[in-house]
Order: C-alpha cells, then structure tokens, then sequence
C-alpha cells in the first residue's frame, strides 16, 4: 500500500469502529476502501473480520455499564453467535458471492422496518402481556434462532449484521435501546472473533490492512461507545435507520 491509501484504511478503520459502537454496519466503510487498494473481495472481507475485532471489543467495554444484569441472556445468545460466525465464516468460502446478494437486501430492509416500527410494536407486545399472555425474559427460542441466523450472515460478511441483531432484540425483548446495543457489541465481537479464527487456517490475509483496521477501529471503538451512550432512544433509532437506509442502497447497488 501507499502512505496514501495505509492512511485510508486507517481512517476507514476508526469510522467503523465508531459506527460499529453506535449502530452497526462499519464494513461498508471499510470493505470498499480495501478493495480500492486493490484487495481480492475474499482477502478484503477476512482481513476486515480481524481487524474490526478490538473495535468490537472496545466497543462493547464502552457498554458494560448497560450490560449490567444481562450476564445469563448474553451467555445465551453467544453460544448461538458462536456457532452462527462459524458457520458464516464456511459460507464465505464454500459459497459463490451471488448465494447471498437477494437475500442480504432484504434481511436489511426487514430489520429497518422493525426497528423503525419498534415503540409501536413494544406498545401491543405489552399490551398482549397485560392481559395475561406469558413473555420470557430471553426471548424464548424464536429469539435465540433469529440471532444465530443473523450470526450465520454477519460470519458471512457482516454489513447491517447490528442493525438485525437491534431489531430482533426490540421486537422481542421489553429492553430499553442502549441495552440492547450493548448486547448487539458483545455477539458481534464474538463473530468477528469466531469468523476470524476460522479465516487464520483457511484464508490468506493483508496484514497491514489488518493492523491498520485494528488499530483504527479499537479507537473509534471507545470514541463510538462515549458518544453513543448519551443518546436518546428516538436519536439512536433515527441514527440506526439512516445508516442502514444508506447500507442499504449501497448493497442493492
């Protein structure tokens, strides 16, 4: 790479960091600027996956204080976003790239809609449960399933992957917002993490590309954290929608 474009990827790297802390779907800042350097697609999304890993870690440290009293669903959850990651991660080599671009669009737009929609579906979800109907405080199964399938497309390639993961959560979970997107930082920690293992036997790497996502994004990690945490639940929920509208165009391109 060039001083030019390792600048780039540094830059790339401390916006997805922070877009990643707040709302979700920092690859689509980072993906294109490593193909611009003149990346493989496949070298750019496993090198991407590593990258991004202390920014999730950061990310979700930026959050623990939301995390507090979630110990048993996060375990929960991670087992599913383990076995999700991993699972993506196979895809990723085993799959032409044309298996997933129907689907992904629409995986995106859906969770746009739920989230957009979240206050009001919470409203008849508690409706429903003040006239007796049971609710479990994990979600039940259908939420463990949805978030492993959304774990299998974010070991895949991981744009919009916190988008979905929020809009599963809020349609299922009586949550405030930042609680849930402390939740959604911990698993996509764990998929990136899970996917990238998998990707150091099978795959080849960039390594600079890497080191300057990691240590881009483990500082718009924190930064994203600080900043993110002092929004309100309808700026947060605009922010979410905006962003992954904007993912959303990119990806139907």
């Amino acid at each position: 790479m060039t001083p030019l474009e390792m600048a780039g990827v540094f830059a790339a790297g401390a916006g997805a960091g922070a877009m990643n802390a707040v709302v979700g779907s920092g690859t689509l800042i980072t993906f294109p600027v490593l193909l611009a350097t003149g990346l493989p697609p496949v070298t750019a999304t496993v090198s991407n996956a590593l990258g991004l890993i202390p920014g999730s870690v950061t990310g979700a440290i930026g959050y623990r204080r939301e995390l507090a009293g979630q110990g048993r669903r996060v375990r929960k959850f991670a087992i599913g976003a383990a076995l999700g990651g991993l699972c993506g991660a196979t895809l990723l080599l085993a799959l032409p790239a044309r298996a997933f671009e129907t689907i992904v669009p629409t995986l995106v737009g859906l969770a746009l809609v739920l989230v957009a929609f979240q206050p009001l579906i919470a409203k008849k979800v508690r409706s429903r449960r003040a006239k007796g109907h049971s609710s479990r405080p994990d979600g039940g199964w259908p939420l463990f399933a949805g978030l492993s399938l959304a774990s299998v497309y974010g070991g895949y390639f991981a744009a919009a992957q916190g988008i979905i993961y929020i809009s599963l959560m809020g349609l299922l979970l009586d949550e405030p917002l930042q609680r849930l997107n402390a939740v959604k930082n911990v698993l996509a920690a764990i998929v990136n993490t899970v996917a990238a293992a998998f990707f150091l036997f099978v795959a080849d790497f960039d390594w600079t590309a890497v080191a300057l996502i990691a240590t881009g994004s483990a500082l718009g990690g924190q930064l994203g954290a600080k900043t993110g945490r002092r929004f309100s639940p309808a700026v947060l929920r605009a922010l979410i929608v905006t962003i992954g509208t904007l993912a959303l165009v990119q990806l139907v391109r």
